[in-house]
């Protein structure tokens, strides 16, 4: 790396540094001041608390270790209680200065990732490290999920480091840790188990088993530490996905969110959901075989991303952070509009705009039906429309077996 370079990426750096610990000093300031901030962030920390106490993680009434203020059940596997315990060293209040200033951090790494090879003309141009990293705050999944003390952006890192970083053949972890990342992430989260299939369809088996097995010791180890615990959440919890909240709200901008919304929540919203979702892989996986061939892994990934957010019975907006790495690998192919766009809908708060809540969502019209499904349908209509490109492409070209 030139001497200049470096030099710009250590400045970046240190910018990203003061950013990652302002939010904590903001953090501190708040636990200081009495300020009740991160809701989310209690919730993690009183899940692993219930767990050291012995008591129940999935009753129907909040945590008993929960501070007077959050109202919320724990909806994470048994064994996020147990990866959440760290957070019990924390005082309560400092959680969430704690949990945003790795969001920061872990944000600020996705993106120099994500830059990849044109890391010379990213660095050396408007788009920096620390100036996108502070860009990044003005969409709304990851203001949301800072001021939530959401994990969102953390378990994206792992994933973005699992698959792009870890599991490449040149990596000097390539071979023996690849896929151990994404089965963490998924122990905390169940959603980031749609990379496993990634990592199949992609020609990475090892890693797949890898990440496979590291998610089932881990959530397999809590049957033998909280057991009632754990089948109760496999048995009942696991499948309710009305548990984090109602599936019609605006915020869960999932295939099953629009279609309960569509349906008034008709029983047969979910199936009907899950029928669309069954249709979409097809031109999903065909997107990410071929990118993947192609070498494009972070556009193989992305599409991967965003098919499990459109899979997912809840998909909060929040969730959609994965418009971060989007826009990065927009702007640094030089395709300025369309991260221009993407970067308008993302910081539109648009969802947010629209009218909701006490069945508002079944009174909507055409145009505020498509505003208020904006994140699902722009997903989707992507997704299908790259794979009209890649159908195209191949009749021009067809890629030759190696």
């Amino acid at each position: 790396m030139p001497t200049r370079l470096r030099a710009l990426s250590a400045v970046g750096w240190g910018l990203v540094g003061a950013q990652v610990l302002a939010v904590f000093a903001l953090g501190i300031a708040g636990w200081l001041g009495g300020r009740h901030l991160g809701a989310d962030s209690a919730v993690y920390r009183a899940g692993a608390l219930t767990l050291l106490r012995g008591e129940p993680l999935y009753n129907h009434e909040a945590l008993t270790t929960l501070p007077s203020w959050v109202l919320l059940p724990f909806t994470y596997p048994p064994a996020a209680a147990l990866l959440f315990v760290p957070l019990t060293a924390i005082p309560v209040g400092l959680t969430w200065g704690f949990i945003g200033a790795l969001s920061i951090l872990a944000l600020a790494v996705v993106i120099r990732i994500c830059a990849g090879r044109t890391v010379e003309r990213w660095v050396s141009s408007w788009l920096s490290l620390s100036a996108s990293t502070a860009a990044a705050l003005l969409l709304e999944p990851v203001w949301k999920t800072i001021f939530l003390g959401q994990i969102n952006v953390i378990l994206m890192a792992m994933i973005v480091l699992d698959v792009l970083v870890i599991t490449r053949r040149s990596s000097r972890w390539g071979g023996r840790c690849g896929g151990i990342l994404i089965g963490v992430a998924a122990a905390v989260k169940l959603t980031p188990l749609i990379f496993i299939p990634h990592l199949l369809c992609t020609g990475r088996k090892p890693d797949a088993a890898r990440a496979l097995g590291t998610f089932v010791v881990l959530e397999g180890l809590m049957f033998l530490i909280i057991p009632h615990d754990a089948a109760k959440y496999w048995t009942q919890a696991a499948s309710d996905p009305n548990r984090v909240g109602a599936v019609h709200w605006i915020f869960d901008q999932s295939l099953n969110g629009l279609v309960s919304r569509a349906s008034e929540l008709a029983p047969w919203s979910l199936q009907a959901a899950l029928a669309i979702a069954a249709v979409l892989a097809v031109p999903a996986i065909w997107v990410v075989v071929r990118l993947h061939a192609r070498g494009e892994e972070l556009g193989a990934l992305l599409v991967t991303a965003f098919y499990g957010l459109l899979l997912s019975p809840v998909s909060w907006t929040h969730h959609w952070v994965w418009a971060v790495p989007l826009i990065v690998l927009l702007v640094t192919r030089g395709q300025r509009i369309a991260a221009f766009a993407v970067a308008a809908l993302f910081a539109s708060c648009v969802v947010m705009l629209v009218p909701n809540g006490g069945g508002a969502e079944f009174k909507w019209g055409l145009g505020l039906s498509v505003l208020g499904n904006a994140y699902v349908l722009a997903a989707a209509i992507t997704i299908v429309g790259l794979a009209a490109r890649e159908v195209r492409v191949a009749r021009k070209l067809p890629v030759v077996a190696q």
